[in-house]
């Protein structure tokens, strides 16, 4: 039975996929959605209909977990100093092995098996994220850890226009030829405002931002930049709202943080009135 609240809800949503028509949505992709079976299976879903759809979806993904336990299983050391990993040079080949290899080709599975043309990309192909080496403020070496110089989006742009599905891993190539590992936030930020995104969306683990136990659906980039000097954001939010800040501040209309524990939340946030999570705005 097609019933009223049916049809309103697909009217609701007609209205989206005609706003989304045509635009670049960069997903940062992380988190239980990424460990889960049935999550993984309900993102690539989401992900090959927006496609159909219209949209031109692009995935950077991160992967800390799985690299941390590729790390263990090897015998190295796990570090981390202020949310970064220290990376060595045999930390290094881990990381883009798992990211760019493993972790990078089994998104792309689970888009294809579902009708995707998805490919993955490293940030070193085609020169797409150029990096330099990161300097701590307390002056640790955290090894090879990088932070984004530029972003050259042409690759991207030439798989978007030809019907492709890029999925990124967060690693990055110096002018000295050295390989870096990078924050997967900051890298789909980046990315983001090199392509002209219309959209960000941050897939987490919570429902979003929250302010003495209350979920703030918007926040101005003056009122997160305000809790985040009160301490309110803080641990691994800090980053995502960081980076959903430049976003806004460089031309991307809105940043979401989502929970992507919740099966479809892609779907959920993109085509309903009402939306979900946390959307930072100027």
């Amino acid at each position: 039975m097609f019933t009223e609240e049916n049809k309103n809800l697909l009217l609701e949503a007609l209205s989206y996929i005609q706003r989304f028509n045509d635009k670049i949505v960069v997903i940062k992709y992380g988190g239980a959605a990424m460990i889960d079976e049935q999550l993984k299976h309900s993102f690539a879903q989401d992900i090959v209909l927006l496609q159909s759809l219209g949209m031109l979806p692009v995935i950077v993904h991160g992967g800390g977990p799985e690299v941390s336990k590729a790390m263990e299983q090897l015998g190295q050391e796990v570090s981390f100093i202020d949310g970064l990993r220290v990376t060595s040079s045999e930390n290094l080949k881990v990381a883009e092995m798992v990211l760019s290899g493993t972790v990078n080709k089994e998104i792309i599975t689970h888009l294809n098996t579902f009708g995707g043309k998805a490919v993955g990309v490293s940030g070193k192909d085609g020169l797409l994220i150029e990096a330099r080496k990161k300097q701590h403020a307390g002056g640790v070496d955290l090894g090879y850890v990088g932070e984004i110089e530029s972003v050259n989006p042409e690759l991207l742009m030439v798989l978007l226009k030809e019907g492709f599905l890029p999925v990124v891993s967060p690693i990055g190539l110096g002018k000295d030829g050295v390989t870096y590992n990078i924050n997967a936030d900051t890298t789909a930020s980046r990315i983001a405002v090199a392509l002209g995104a219309y959209k960000i969306i941050f897939m987490t683990d919570v429902d979003g931002v929250l302010e003495d136990g209350k979920l703030r659906g918007q926040l101005s980039a003056v009122e997160a930049e305000k809790l985040i000097k009160k301490n309110v954001i803080s641990g691994g939010m800090a980053p995502k709202v960081s980076a959903g800040l430049y976003c806004v501040k460089n031309g991307v209309e809105s940043a979401q943080i989502i929970n992507g524990t919740d099966p479809h939340s892609v779907i959920a946030e993109l085509f309903t009135d009402q939306g979900i999570g946390t959307q930072i705005v100027l």
